[in-house]
C-alpha cells in the first residue's frame, strides 16, 4: 500500500506532517479528517526502506534496539540535540539494515517531522509503545523520562524471557537426545536384531514383529516421512501466522502447566505496557489499545482490547478487567484500589512484579518437575524397546530349557 505524507492542524493547534498509508490521497485525507484534523496538502511519499521490509517484519532484535535506546538516552541526558545524537550513532552503528533505517530516520527528522512519526512509518517494525512514548515524551516535553520508562519495561521484559529460554534448554535437550535415541535404535539397531532373528525361521512375537515392520517401513521411506514432516511444519507454520493464530494461542493456554505462565506472561506485558504509557501521559484509552497490542498471546490480547469501548463508555478500568475474567482477583483488588487512590500507574507495576514474582516460583517448580519426567520417559522407551528385541530370546530359551 503507498504511502502518502499529509501537512494537517492538529485539534490543539500544532501544524505537522502525518505519514498514512492509503489506497490513495483522498482516502488518506479522509483518514485523518475523522480524527479530527484539518487538512492542508498531501504528497505521495518517497519510496524507503520501509517499503521494501516484510509486512510486520522485525529490523532488528530486541537487545539491539534496547542498546539503541540506552545510548539514545544517554546522549539526551548529555543535553545534546537529537540530530547531532543521531549523527553520533550513525558513527558507531555496525548493522547497516538498522543504519539504513537510522538514516532515513534522520532524514526524515531534518525535514521537520517529529521523531514519533518517524518510527512509526515503520508499523511493527518497532513495538507500538515505542513510538507512543515518544509522542508522549514530545508533547511534555519529557522526552528523557520517557525514553527510561521503555528502557525499564525493555529490560524487564527481556530478562523475563532470558529466564524462560534458559530454564527450558536443559529440558530441551533432553527431550532432542531421547528422539535421537529412538531414531538410531529403529534405523540402525533394530535391523540389525531383524536380520538375526531371520535366520531361525521362526514366527517372532506380534510386539517384536511390529516393531520390525515400523522400522523397515521407516528406512525404506525415509525421504517421504521427512517430506511429510517437513510440509506439516511448513503449513503448521503458517497457519499459525494466519488464520489459525487465535486458535493456536487458545491451545496453548491449556497446555499442563505450561498454559499458566504463558497466561501470567501477557497480563505482565499487559500491565507493565499500560503503566509504561499512562507514565508518559497517554491517555487511558489509547493507552490500554496500545497495551493490548504488546501482548504477544493474540487470545488474551482480544480480550483485552474487548474492553476499550467500556472504559471509553466510563466504566473502571478494574471493572473491565474483572469482566474479561483475564486477571486474578488479588491483580483485580490491587488495580482498583490504585484507581481509587491515584496511584494507578504504581499499582499497575506492582502487578506486574506480582506476575512476574509468580512466573518466577511457577518456573522453578515447572523445571524441578520436567527434568526426571523427561528422564523416567527416556528410561522407559530404551525399556520397551529393549523387551521387544530381547523377548524372542527369552522365549527360545524357555524352550531350550
Amino acid at each position: 500500500m503507498p504511502e502518502f505524507i499529509v501537512r494537517v492542524g492538529t485539534p490543539d493547534g500544532v501544524i505537522t506532517e502525518r505519514h498514512v498509508q492509503a489506497m490513495s490521497i483522498r482516502a488518506a485525507e479522509e483518514e485523518l479528517r475523522q480524527q479530527g484534523m484539518h487538512v492542508f496538502d498531501a504528497r505521495r511519499g518517497r519510496m524507503s526502506l520501509r517499503d521494501l521490509l516484510p509486512r510486520g517484519g522485525k529490523i532488528i532484535s530486541t537487545e539491539r534496539f534496547l542498546l539503541f535506546n540506552q545510548e539514545l538516552l544517554a546522549l539526551v541526558k548529555a543535553g545534546l540535540p537529537i540530530l547531532q545524537s543521531f549523527d553520533i550513532m550513525l558513527e558507531r552503528q555496525k548493522n547497516l539494515r538498522f543504519k539504513e533505517v537510522l538514516i532515513d530516520v534522520r532524514d526524515k527528522l531534518k525535514s521537520g517531522i517529529a521523531l514519533s512519526d518517524a518510527f512509526a512509518t515503520y508499523g511493527d517494525a518497532f513495538p507500538p509503545i515505542y513510538s507512543t512514548s515518544l509522542r508522549a515524551g514530545e508533547r511534555s516535553g519529557d522526552l528523557e523520562g520517557v525514553l527510561r520508562r521503555f528502557l525499564r519495561y525493555q529490560k524487564i521484559i527481556v530478562n523475563l524471557r532470558k529466564r524462560v529460554v534458559g530454564a527450558l534448554i536443559y529440558p530441551s535437550v533432553l527431550v532432542a537426545l531421547s528422539i535421537a535415541m529412538v531414531l538410531v535404535m529403529m534405523m540402525k539397531v533394530i535391523p540389525k536384531f531383524a536380520e538375526f532373528y531371520s535366520g531361525f525361521g521362526a514366527d517372532l512375537p506380534w510386539f517384536t514383529q511390529f516393531m520390525i515392520n515400523v522400522a523397515n517401513g521407516l528406512n525404506t521411506n525415509l525421504p517421504i516421512f521427512l517430506v511429510l514432516c517437513a510440509g506439516g511444519f511448513f503449513f503448521t507454520r503458517r497457519w499459525i501466522r494466519g488464520s489459525g493464530r487465535v486458535t493456536w494461542d487458545r491451545l496453548k493456554l491449556k497446555i499442563p502447566l505450561a498454559g499458566g505462565i504463558l497466561h501470567r506472561f501477557a497480563i505482565m506485558q499487559f500491565t507493565q505496557s499500560l503503566g509504561t504509557l499512562l507514565a508518559g501521559g497517554t491517555p487511558m484509552v489509547p493507552a490500554i489499545e496500545i497495551a493490548s497490542q504488546s501482548v504477544t498471546n493474540q487470545l488474551m490480547a482480544s480480550k483485552i482490547f474487548g474492553m476499550v469501548q467500556n472504559v471509553r463508555e466510563g466504566e473502571p478500568l478494574w471493572r473491565s478487567l474483572e469482566n474479561t475474567k483475564a486477571m486474578s482477583d488479588l491483580a483485580i483488588e490491587m488495580i482498583k484500589v490504585g484507581e481509587s487512590t491515584g496511584a494507578l500507574t504504581e499499582m499497575l507495576g506492582n502487578v506486574s512484579e506480582f506476575y512476574d514474582e509468580e512466573i518466577e516460583s511457577h518456573l522453578t517448580r515447572i523445571v524441578a518437575a520436567i527434568e526426571p519426567l523427561i528422564l523416567v520417559f527416556m528410561g522407559g522407551v530404551v525399556a520397551i524397546l529393549l523387551y521387544a528385541f530381547y523377548l524372542p530370546l527369552f522365549q527360545l530359551s524357555n524352550v531350550a530349557q
